[in-house]
């Protein structure tokens, strides 16, 4: 089998042909893998909306209770390249089936967890989970459809991540107002026990390619392409991360919002992410580097703005939901770049990427609270803003380099 394979493997005899659902699983096979990836994020940002209710429960500070956001990206960004390496030959419907199981099985630690130790254990299952999806799962899509849908199916798939982030607060606060905090786990588990269901039911056969190796993975650190795809996306996310984390605050405090409208402005940020998600997989086809850097452009622009219209509670409202649709094609447009990169090993790339993007997380939060502790709630944006400029000219600069060598091919 080639190294191209991976996502055009020719159909076993007595199934349809290229084309055919019967092969490729369909939509409602990108559906049962887009419910992973909704289920993966939901589970992740549930502490967020009830870290009070948790640290009070299990006599812990917040501070402390944090950890619950924080384990999981470090468990996935050592996650993503060890379990790429480890998947060698597994078909990747098991490898899929799997990580929905131990999602429903890390949700359901925390649930019944009586200490933080014992919930700090489900949350590194589920940090194992989401780098196993993110590094080997999301790049099963494209294959899953004719090859003019492999975009929208990506979208589809990566949607999850923007309906993950909307749902988690409302049910994590929701659940803590009523029937307590371990309601929302138990929740998301039995979601995750949907999602695995429908993948057992429509998931067709998806053998994998070569096995990935450790020089696989260097391979991808070689390429300038790659490089300059990983450099992009530690500067989105890292200015992400350092501006987001300290949004309520910011809306609080210095846009002077209430509870209910910072609650309904978050709403509209998440609903604007879906929409940007979709978004990129309609302009992907046409550019992905203008994709790349167009989201990242929009991203400082509105982030920048907001310290300087603190007081105007309709423009922050606007600055907010541009943030979230622009934020909103970053995941895809960033990892079909990395894929292009090194098209040859869209694996290996997805789990440097994996690694990437859960290490500028949280770095950025750190960062994002650094500067908030020591400069007040504004400089967050300003941060931000500022490393998310950044970004903008890594595309541009990559442009320019392209043209500078055809220029030189030519003479």
């Amino acid at each position: 089998m080639t190294a191209r394979t991976e996502g055009t493997a020719p159909a076993p005899r007595g199934q349809a042909g290229v084309t055919g659902d019967s092969r490729r699983g369909g939509l409602p096979a990108v559906i049962s893998v887009a419910l992973g990836s909704f289920v993966l994020v939901l589970s992740e940002l549930l502490p967020v909306g009830a870290l009070t209710d948790i640290g009070a429960d299990l006599d812990v500070s917040t501070g402390v209770t944090g950890l619950l956001v924080v384990t999981p990206g470090l468990a996935a960004a050592v996650a993503a390249p060890v379990l790429t390496l480890t998947a060698g030959r597994l078909d990747r419907r098991t490898v899929l089936w799997t990580l929905a199981a131990l999602t429903a099985v890390a949700n359901l630690l925390c649930a019944v967890s009586q200490n933080l130790a014992t919930m700090l254990a489900g949350r590194v299952l589920l940090g194992a989970a989401l780098g196993g999806f993110w590094a080997v799962g999301a790049a099963v899509a494209p294959r899953l459809v004719p090859p003019e849908s492999a975009h929208r199916a990506a979208s589809l798939v990566t949607a999850g991540i923007s309906v993950g982030t909307v749902a988690s607060l409302p049910l994590a606060a929701l659940a803590g107002g009523s029937t307590g905090w371990r309601t929302a786990f138990w929740a998301a588990s039995l979601v995750a026990l949907g999602a695995l269901a429908a993948q057992l039911r429509y998931l067709p056969p998806l053998p994998a390619g070569p096995v990935i190796g450790r020089r696989a993975l260097a391979a991808v650190l070689r390429s300038p392409a790659a490089r300059g795809g990983l450099l992009t996306t530690a500067l989105v996310f890292l200015g992400h991360f350092a501006a987001y984390t300290y949004v309520g605050p910011y809306l609080e405090r210095q846009a002077d919002f209430g509870g209910p409208a910072i609650a309904a402005v978050l709403l509209a940020y998440g609903v604007a992410g879906i929409g940007g998600n979709f978004l990129a997989g309609l302009t992907l086809a046409r550019s992905v580097r203008g994709t790349v850097g167009g989201a990242a452009a929009a991203l400082a622009a509105a982030v920048a703005l907001l310290p300087v219209c603190a007081g105007s509670p309709v423009l922050v409202s606007v600055l907010v939901v541009v943030w979230g649709a622009a934020f909103g094609m970053v995941p895809l447009s960033l990892q079909t770049a990395m894929a292009k990169a090194v098209p040859e090993a869209p694996e290996s790339s997805l789990a440097v990427f994996v690694t990437a993007v859960q290490l500028s997380l949280a770095t950025g939060s750190l960062l994002g609270g650094l500067v908030v502790d020591g400069y007040g709630v504004p400089a967050g944006p300003v941060l931000g803003a500022a490393l998310a400029a950044l970004a903008v000219t890594v595309p541009l600069l990559s442009a320019r380099r392209s043209r500078t060598r055809q220029q030189e091919s030519v003479v």
